[in-house]
């Protein structure tokens, strides 16, 4: 960052419409890795995950609403940011993903197409993802098409049917890479400009019971990474741009080899130091962060280190944009917690900073004029 820039993170998190679900805090790395809160917003059920514009101005949250049978779906609401005070303004609502008499099709992750042009969410308990248009303005318009994923994995309680847990938009914003955690596979699809529908383009096979959760490419575009929760390891792939396909390359673990608690850690985030060289992903249990080294031409992993959260159930972190720091959302610590990242070894050091958040899931940087 520099004097005419400023950094504002924005959480999601498990919340009661009573409690404050979203907020916004001020990063100064200049200072050592310091947080502020500037701003909290109520009245939302469980905004989970969250997906900023930095150009429009916009905040989009997830949340769930009944739908009046007994059962729970999804909405969206979208919020104005005012970057200088850090505060949000509620724009919109919209439902999503409707659900009938007792089924749940809430949603757990929003991505937005980098054109602009649309939302995706996706149904973890409903095995599906929903496309939603956006006005000019940024704002969500209605769903307009929604893709149903079918069958099981191979473990008997976690994969006994679809979970899609992410959705990623290749580099370029021609595919859609969807990871679904029950059947052990990564769909992609197109958007068809013409009918305004998902349209299927490809599968990835991972190994039984592995579980792909998040999903993120290089960013040179050549290569891209999977963590999988199910099984506490790290996949890799080399993309091909042309034809939107992935190639697998190696499997790794997310876990020390001498850990005696396998079974019962699973993982959430991964994602990549800025220029790419360095690869990191949250273990649930464990409770560390392993960093492996990258080598961007074979996609190849070699191991760095694990380090402590601090905290325990890390749900999410990020990578500030100007690759200094990560920052650790601990769910059940309650915390945010601010490690240095070193840009030659890609190791993370401790700050001493941290911040008060209330079961946080999901925190996204945006960088924005002062």
């Amino acid at each position: 960052m520099n004097e005419n820039t400023k950094l504002l993170l924005f959480t999601g998190s498990y919340a009661n419409a009573a409690e404050s679900g979203v907020q916004v805090f001020e990063f100064n790395g200049e200072a050592g890795g310091t947080l502020v809160l500037l701003d909290k917003v109520e009245g939302i059920t469980n905004p989970t995950f969250v997906n900023v514009d930095p150009e429009k101005l916009r905040l989009y949250a997830i949340g769930e609403i009944p739908n009046g049978d007994g059962g729970k779906q999804g909405e969206v609401v979208t919020f104005a940011i005012d970057p200088k005070e850090g505060m949000l303004t509620e724009l919109k609502r919209i439902k999503t993903m409707p659900s009938e008499g007792k089924g749940q099709t809430t949603t757990c992750h929003i991505a937005r197409e980098p054109e602009g042009g649309h939302l995706v969410v996706c149904s973890y308990h409903g095995g599906s993802i929903g496309l939603i248009s956006l006005d000019e303005d940024g704002q969500p318009l209605k769903l307009i098409d929604t893709a149903q994923h079918t069958g099981h994995g191979a473990h008997p309680e976690r994969q006994d049917r679809p979970h899609p847990h992410s959705a990623v938009f290749s580099p370029d914003g021609r595919y859609l890479f969807v990871s679904d955690l029950g059947l052990d596979i990564i769909r992609s699809y197109r958007i068809d400009r013409e009918t305004g529908t998902l349209a299927a383009h490809g599968e990835t096979s991972l190994h039984p019971g592995a579980g792909p959760r998040h999903f993120v490419f290089h960013p040179d575009g050549k290569s891209a990474y999977v963590i999988n929760e199910v099984d506490s390891t790290i996949t890799s792939f080399t993309y091909d741009e042309a034809a939107g396909t992935l190639q697998t390359i190696a499997t790794v673990p997310t876990l020390p080899a001498d850990y005696q608690d396998k079974e019962e850690n699973t993982c959430s985030e991964i994602a990549l130091s800025a220029d790419g060289l360095y690869l990191y992903g949250a273990n649930r249990g464990h409770d560390s962060i392993v960093v492996y080294a990258v080598n961007p031409q074979t996609a190849e992993l070699t191991l760095v280190e694990h380090v402590s959260t601090r905290g325990g159930h890390p749900r999410h972190f990020t990578v500030t944009p100007d690759g200094g720091y990560l920052i650790v959302a601990n769910r059940d610590a309650n915390n945010l917690v601010v490690f240095s990242l070193d840009q030659a070894s890609g190791k993370l050091t401790f700050t001493g900073n941290t911040a008060e958040a209330s079961k946080p899931v999901c925190i996204k940087p945006a960088v924005f004029a002062r």
